[in-house]
């Protein structure tokens, strides 16, 4: 099983790296929209915390 995890982290990091060298402008967007996924997710937990305590 480890291997498989391995095997699979370095298709994973073969794949971005494949993407920043063949178009970097897409990459950078795939960033951006990984960033503002993380960031609504944060405040949407917020939101639900804040309403709890409410």
């Amino acid at each position: 099983m480890a291997l498989a995890q391995k095997i699979a982290f370095y298709l994973v990091i073969v794949f971005v790296l494949y993407t920043i060298i063949n178009d970097p402008e897409e990459a950078a967007d795939l960033v951006q929209i990984g960033f503002e996924a993380i960031s609504d997710s944060a405040r949407a937990v917020g939101d639900f915390m804040t309403e709890l305590v409410n």
